[in-house]
């Protein structure tokens, strides 16, 4: 297995992507309505714990994958997960690695445990290396559901396995602006460190985030949403005195550096929107904004769920 296939590289960032990979599972289940809560703590030991109150992986067994717990086959299969199959799966546009995900954790991982809560018990599994070395168990009963998994990167394979606290609490509180009303906790046994994010008003908070030592030309933020043809589109977008322009975008709750069509679509329609206002109002009389005149001081986040995206770069 090349880890650079699915997580980038093996250094730093490499490492934590382990982290969002299984944390998007969570996500998947958020932005679905079935779950409420995820958890991120980082162990004394180095380990990574996530956890979420989620339905709970699927524990069954596959006919079509020799009769194996579906546990099993979504940490040791590719293409496995829910969200791989649109029709069966997951409804809404979904982030991560489309069922390579904890495939490729556990791969890249010395040793993973998962626990299951469902179908009113508890279910165990552990691995080596991607392999099992703890079979399917089923403990004792429990009337909630959730995953829960704990994982230690293959030293063998990242030079450096520490996590970095400031890393994944960026991350996961973006995850929160994005997700509105998803808590999501952040802790740290090594440090006694501790977060919890929890945004109400998702986008409109993240702007007022990102404007917070910025002078906002008027108090309110600006906020739009629709769909269309199966795609969710969200946009929160407020003016500043500065004279830069601040986009962040985003599909599928993953950050797109370089844009997209989401991107040059906020742009063309922000362009012809505030020209045609102008024209009608007679505001522009002797010359015509370009579109770069409309995005100074400009701060926007756009966000879109996307059933089949198409990731470059």
């Amino acid at each position: 297995m090349r880890p650079a296939m699915y997580i980038g590289d093996t250094t730093s960032r490499g490492l934590h992507h382990l982290v969002y990979e299984v944390v998007d599972n969570s996500i998947d289940e958020a932005v679905n309505g079935h779950a409420t809560f995820i958890g991120v703590k980082i162990n004394a030991d180095g380990s990574v714990t996530c956890v979420d109150d989620g339905r709970g992986i699927p524990v069954g067994p596959m006919p079509e994958m020799e009769g194996r717990s579906a546990l099993e086959v979504v940490f040791t299969e590719i293409h496995a997960g829910g969200k791989f199959d649109r029709d069966s799966g997951y409804e809404t546009g979904t982030g991560g690695l489309h069922g390579v995900g904890l495939t490729a954790v556990n791969a890249l991982s010395e040793w993973l445990e998962v626990e299951v809560r469902r179908d009113g018990h508890v279910w165990t599994m552990g691995f080596v290396r991607g392999h099992v070395v703890e079979p399917l168990q089923k403990l004792g009963k429990s009337d909630t559901t959730g995953t829960k998994v704990t994982f230690f990167p293959d030293p063998e394979i990242f030079p450096d396995t520490r996590f970095s606290y400031d890393v994944l609490a960026k991350r996961l509180q973006e995850l929160a602006f994005l997700n509105a009303g998803l808590r999501i906790r952040i802790s740290d046994e090594r440090t006694g460190q501790s977060d919890e994010f929890q945004y109400d008003k998702g986008l409109i908070e993240f702007v007022q985030y990102l404007n917070r030592t910025e002078n906002p030309l008027f108090p309110q933020v600006i906020s739009i949403s629709g769909q269309q043809e199966g795609v969710h589109v969200d946009v929160a977008l407020q003016y500043t005195d500065g004279s830069s322009e601040n986009i962040r975008c985003f599909a599928n709750n993953i950050y797109n550096l370089e844009g997209g069509t989401h991107l040059s679509g906020f742009k063309s329609a922000l362009t012809r929107s505030i020209n045609n206002y102008g024209k009608k109002e007679g505001i522009f009389k002797d010359r015509v904004p370009s579109g770069d005149d409309f995005r100074e001081g400009l701060t926007a986040v756009i966000s879109v769920r996307v059933p089949e995206p198409q990731f470059e770069g």
